[in-house]
This record gives structure tokens, sequence and C-alpha cells, in this order.
């Protein structure tokens, strides 16, 4: 555990290359099945279920011609993350999970060959503002305050999760008072903290017991504090609790919050603000959730009660905080 002052991470952004998938099924339903290897999920490098599809011309033309002529998509995401998001696959290289999983159907749709990048989540940001990477597809929230220096195209809905360990004797969390004088993680920079230090807020203003907070690098430490008794709860994102509870089975979620707290928010791909790719990410996206392979995708992760209708470019996002 470090204080959030020094939670600075500093991973190199080498290139992690992942071949296109062009090539397949163009069904999605005729994909081959996953190789369960971590409690029903497929975690191998080779992810022989992973849906492929083919690109769609007329979507692929509204690329920019820069990208065009490059002829790949320099994919941002954090690679070192937690299950089910971005992570390590069992040779603890390769990097899958439900954002490269969309993130390469949206490159193959674009008749374009993605190149994946991992990196820190500050360094993400940079990255994409400069753009050095076309997008980032990282489990990134649409907020009002990131929408001045990015444009997005949303593909899931946004649900953060209170996780507890199995044993404990905190069965529902659903608002600031349940969370008075715990002692619980989070991820420093993310809209849960924010979301947290508003519920503490509110309980300190109300007269009740502050939250002390704890951060932590790395999901291992997270749930080595549950165990040890260290945290009482991590608040995070919904796909990674309900991951750990079904597959480590040593913790429990007892709690569902919308990505804002109060507001509903969306999941979304993130590039430049202004560039002109925005357009082309969102028909793309849209091309999958009508193909099906989309549906597909969120299945093969037990994420389909994230799905949304259709994505949307710039969605209202999160209101600025003051």
């Amino acid at each position: 555990m470090i204080s959030r002052r020094t939670w600075i991470l500093s991973l190199a952004a080498a290139p992690v290359v992942l071949s296109a998938c062009g090539s397949g099924a163009d069904d999605p339903a005729t994909a081959p099945a996953a190789a369960a290897t971590r409690g029903g999920v497929d975690t191998s490098p080779e992810q022989t279920g992973r849906i492929a599809v083919q690109a769609v011309p007329e979507i692929a033309a509204k690329v920019p011609q820069a990208i065009r002529d490059r002829g790949t998509l320099v994919i941002g995401t954090t690679g070192n993350g937690n299950p089910p998001l971005s992570f390590r696959a069992d040779d603890d290289e390769t990097v899958i999970g439900i954002e490269p999983d969309i993130a390469l159907l949206v490159a193959a749709t674009l008749g374009l060959e993605p190149e994946i990048r991992t990196t820190s989540w500050e360094n993400l940001f940079l990255s994409m503002e400069s753009g050095q990477y076309d997008v980032g597809f990282s489990n990134i929230t649409v907020t009002e305050e990131r929408k001045e220096k990015y444009d997005f195209a949303s593909y899931r809905v946004d649900t953060l999760a209170w996780e507890v360990a199995k044993d404990s004797d905190i069965t529902r969390i659903a608002g600031p008072a349940d969370i008075a004088g715990l002692t619980v993680s989070v991820g420093s920079g993310t809209n849960q903290e924010k979301v947290l230090l508003d519920w503490d807020a509110q309980n300190v203003a109300a007269g009740r017991e502050p939250v002390e907070i704890q951060y932590y690098q790395q999901a291992s430490d997270t749930y080595l504090a549950l165990r040890s008794g260290r945290i009482q709860a991590s608040f995070g994102p919904n796909p990674t609790a309900a991951y750990h509870a079904a597959v480590a089975g040593d913790t429990k979620v007892v709690g569902l919050v919308p990505g804002g707290g109060t507001v509903q928010a969306a999941i979304a791909a993130t590039t430049q603000k202004g560039n002109g790719l925005v357009e082309a990410l969102a028909d793309a996206l849209n091309h999958l959730i009508g193909s099906g392979a989309y549906a597909k995708t969120l299945e093969r992760w037990s994420l389909a009660d994230e799905a949304v209708p259709a994505s949307e470019i710039n969605p209202p996002g999160l209101p600025k905080t003051a």
C-alpha cells in the first residue's frame, strides 16, 4: 500500500502487437468454443474462442487518410489491469480481456492491423492527447471534463461494485451510511475514487465516521488486504469484481453503483479530440452490435448485462466536480 501522493506508475509503453482479426469466421456464431483454463474462463494466450470479423469497406473509408496509409490502428490499454478488462494471459505476456477483444474487432472492421500498446493509466491519456495512440480501450468512462480533450464512442455501461471478503459480516453496501468508519480501497485518479470521496464527504457532513481510504498498485495487493482484514471493502469496476468473485471464490459483491454514483455513465473508445477518427469508431461498433459479434464478445467475458443498444459519439458524460 502506498500513499495517494506517491502513487505514480512508470510502466514502459512497449508495444504488444497482436495479429489482426480479419481472418476467420464471418458469423460470430461459428467461432470455436473457448478453452476453459481458469474458473471456466479462457485465459490462454491463444484465445481460440475470440470472435473474428471481416473488414467493412464503407466504414473503413471513414478512417482518416493518414491512419489508412499507415495501415495500423495504434491502441492504448493498461494491459496489467484486472480480469476481465485488460490483463495478461497465462503466459504473463499476451494482453487479453474484453477491452482488447473489442479493440481487435474494431480494428478488423476498419481494415487495419491492430498494434496494442500497454502503458500506465496516466500515460494512456497523455499518449492519446498527443496523438501517439490512435485510440484507447481501457474501461475509460466518459466525463464532461474529458470531453474537452478527447472524443468518445461508447460501447459499455459503466457499473461499479463493492467487493468484500467472502466471510465478511458486510452483506449490503447501498449508500454512504453503509461505509461510514470502514477502511476501503479504491484506484487513484478513477471515477470510483470521485464517487467514494463524495460519499465520504456526505458522511462527514452528516456527522458520521469518515472512511479510511487506502490505495494499492496491484489487484493482488488489494485482495491480500481483504483477506488479511487490513481493508474491509474494495470499490472498483463491476466486471473486475464479478470476475474475481466467481473465479477466486474468496470474495463477494455486496453492492452495485452507477458509474457516476447517482448518474449512469458510459465506457467508451477514446481518441484525440477533433482527429476525425471517432465517427469511424462509432460506425464500426454499431456494425459489430448489429452483426452479433459484439454480443458474443461480451458473453465470452460474462458481461452481457453491460451491453449498450448502440454506440453514441460523445454521449452525456459524468458532470464536472467542483
